[in-house]
């Protein structure tokens, strides 16, 4: 049964609050099927495995489509608790993912990690990425009203 967007990005939230107590940084992301049936949940794991690439994002993307066919993507849904950065965005593109929705903005998580250098966060919206491409990807975020939520998980965590 399909819930509000709020609701899959709550449990983003949920998530990334595991991914930093696990030692991650603080994202979490979410794989949601046509039905609103919760497919795989991701937290960051690039402090853990020392994968450059190891974004919550990143890492969903890469086990869904090893499970799941471009086709059957498309009309999937990916949750995150922040704006997609230029590189999860292009995994995105590639591996059909047709809805992309988002709590927090790359501006705002940019203002909380400020030059940290963990996370040199890219001043670059994926809406413009997807725009250089072929697919009329679905984007949708962000949710002001869960952006404290997700700050919070953030908090004391970046060395700006």
């Amino acid at each position: 049964m399909k819930q509000s967007h709020e609701y899959y990005l709550e449990r983003c939230i949920e998530v990334s609050k595991h991914s930093r107590e696990a030692g991650n940084t603080p994202f979490g992301a979410l794989l949601v099927d046509a039905e609103g049936n919760i497919l795989m949940e991701q937290e960051n794991v690039e402090i853990s495995t020392h994968k450059a690439t190891g974004h919550a994002e990143t890492q969903l993307i890469e086990r869904a489509s090893m499970e799941y066919s471009k086709e059957f993507l498309w009309n999937c849904t990916l949750y995150t608790t922040a704006e997609p950065c230029a590189m999860c965005a292009g995994a995105m593109y590639w591996a059909n993912i047709g809805t992309v929705v988002y709590a927090m903005t790359e501006k705002d998580l940019l203002a909380l990690t400020g030059s940290d250098e963990q996370n040199p966060t890219f001043d670059l919206p994926c809406r413009e990425v997807f725009a250089r491409g072929q697919k009329d990807i679905t984007v949708i975020g962000p949710f002001p009203e869960l952006a404290p939520k997700v700050a919070e998980v953030h908090k004391d965590y970046w060395n700006n």
